[in-house]
């Protein structure tokens, strides 16, 4: 039975996920909230992060001090923007505090940097935290395997976000695609083809097609099809809600505590 207190501290406090991450972290009573922060001219610094993620006055002010905040944290929760999470990570060198990264919209050198990080301190760094998302994640990876293009089937991946949502596709479409590539015998960065428009000719067995929305206020819906002549195979995931996310990332940030240095994922939390 579990009954150490995770000292937690959410950094992007006062964003979407962010106030889903307080309030799930609120609601855990092994979970102590220590820190909030926000950049330096966020109109929120000051204010109380339970007040604004809806569950009442909790005593931690949202602060742009990540260096104070770390000499409290055991473990930090980061969904925020690539240059923000690299310069938190750079502040931990002194710290060497354990690190939760959602962010998305990373490019391969600053996943680079992640991994060089990791070898000063421990990292989960997910592209989704959603445990039905990584179920997901496994079950494509075998069904690509099986449908793949020598038996003639197609690949087409659809993906659908809010309106707010800043980078596409998603990161858990790319990893999506990236898991489905390798098991089907395709090449992501060769294959993949981004929204058609136009006279685009037949499609090739090689194309891995990526399809994204933005519209309203959807959480993430994806989608993994498989199809030939005669029939489809549709594997999907709607999230209902952010909490989804900030469940999967506590348990994370739980099981990150007392790990060596290294870069660990979400199959590795779950264990598969």
């Amino acid at each position: 039975m579990e009954t150490s207190v995770h000292k937690i501290a959410i950094l992007g406090a006062a964003g979407r996920m962010g106030q889903s991450n307080i309030l799930t972290a609120y609601q855990d009573k092994n979970v102590q909230i220590v820190g909030a922060t926000e950049y330096s001219q966020h109109p929120l610094q000051g204010k109380d992060a339970g007040v604004l993620a809806g569950c009442g006055e909790i005593n931690v002010v949202i602060t742009d001090d990540l260096n104070t905040i770390l000499q409290k944290a055991d473990v930090l929760i980061d969904f925020t923007s690539p240059p923000s999470t690299l310069s938190a990570l750079e502040k931990n060198l002194q710290y060497k505090k354990a690190f939760i990264i959602g962010t998305t919209g990373l490019s391969d050198p600053e996943k680079d940097q992640i991994k060089n990080y990791s070898k000063e301190f421990p990292i989960v760094f997910a592209p989704n935290f959603s445990i039905g998302v990584n179920v997901l994640l496994k079950v494509t990876e075998l069904a690509a395997s099986l449908l793949n293009k020598d038996k003639d089937y197609d690949l087409e991946i659809i993906e659908a976000h809010h309106r707010f949502k800043k980078d596409a596709p998603s990161g858990t479409a790319l990893k999506l695609a990236e898991v489905a590539a390798k098991s089907s015998g395709r090449d992501l960065k060769k294959d993949a083809v981004y929204g058609r428009e136009g006279i685009t000719g037949e499609r090739t067995i090689d194309e891995i097609g990526m399809l994204t929305m933005r519209a309203g206020d959807i959480i993430g819906d994806h989608k993994v099809i498989f199809a030939t002549l005669g029939e489809r195979v549709e594997l999907s995931h709607i999230a209902h809600s952010r909490a989804t996310f900030s469940k999967g990332a506590l348990l994370a940030a739980k099981w990150l505590q007392g790990k060596s240095t290294g870069l660990y994922n979400m199959a590795d939390v779950l264990g598969f």
